[in-house]
């Protein structure tokens, strides 16, 4: 559950050679931008985290992304999780030296979840997040799918949540494959299952088309924080909008700011 925690404005950038793009339920990739400059924008408009995933990393069998790390905690003061191609300690350990405050696991974390309760135990569980992608079964389930949303696991998504949090993380980023990209509102029944079993921070990722969904993600699917991508990269909706509607519909947000 949110609780009264100020719900969090998370913007998400996805990159792909060096890259920010967006694509739809995974696919059909447009460039969005150099993942640093966009991060700089975002801090000043009062986003409270960023989110960083290197979502062909693990698929391409490719290295973490340092350099953007590095150069982007030299820009912003706001959080910022990185995730996309973490395999080991030792990758947490540099993406977490060169300015970043959190991981993110997933592909990882199903191949050996054992690698979660290490990373917990050597840096706090406050700084692990386990991202899960998740595809609608069409029967009442969903599906755990991993490699950037290439490769499905029969793992179900609502056992993983609890796993992963036994296992060390301490929060969950949930992504709804089906809603991504689509602006179609996230999936609030997905969120709602998701937090039901655990007692961390779930960031409902995937969907988001207005401000009014990321309401209904707080509201309505008990999310911690809303995650979103296009919408913000491409100009349709500024992060104090969603904090604005967060305020009017009562919910508690960090640094809200009226635009005219």
């Amino acid at each position: 559950m949110a609780d009264q925690l100020a719900i969090r404005i998370i913007p998400c950038l996805d990159v792909t050679g060096g890259r920010v793009v967006k694509g739809i339920n995974f696919v059909s990739l447009r460039d969005a931008g150099d993942p640093v400059e966009l991060a700089r924008v975002y801090d000043s408009e009062g986003a409270d985290e960023l989110c960083f995933l290197d979502i062909t990393a693990s698929s391409d069998g490719r290295d973490i992304m340092v350099d953007v790390v590095a150069r982007t905690a030299d820009m912003v003061s706001i959080p910022f999780a990185v995730g996309g191609g973490m395999r080991s300690v030792q990758d947490e350990q540099r993406i977490l030296h060169a300015g970043a405050d959190k991981v993110v696991f997933n592909t990882a974390a199903v191949e050996r979840p054992a690698l979660l309760q290490q990373v917990a135990d050597m840096v706090g569980s406050q700084s692990v997040v386990a991202a899960i992608d998740a595809r609608d079964t069409g029967q009442g389930s969903w599906e755990v799918y991993v490699h950037g949303g290439r490769t499905p696991t029969g793992i179900d998504v609502i056992s993983w949540c609890e796993t992963v949090v036994a296992h060390g993380a301490g929060e969950i980023l949930l992504t709804s494959m089906d809603r991504d990209g689509t602006k179609q509102g996230f999936d609030t029944a997905l969120l709602r299952a998701a937090t039901a079993v655990v007692d961390v921070p779930v960031i409902a990722s995937g969907g988001a088309g207005t401000s009014e969904h990321m309401v209904e993600a707080a509201r309505d699917g008990n999310a911690a924080a809303v995650l979103a991508a296009s919408i913000f990269h491409f100009g349709e909706l500024r992060v104090s909008d969603v904090k604005q509607a967060m305020a009017n519909a009562h919910l508690p947000v960090r640094h809200v700011n009226v635009t005219a």
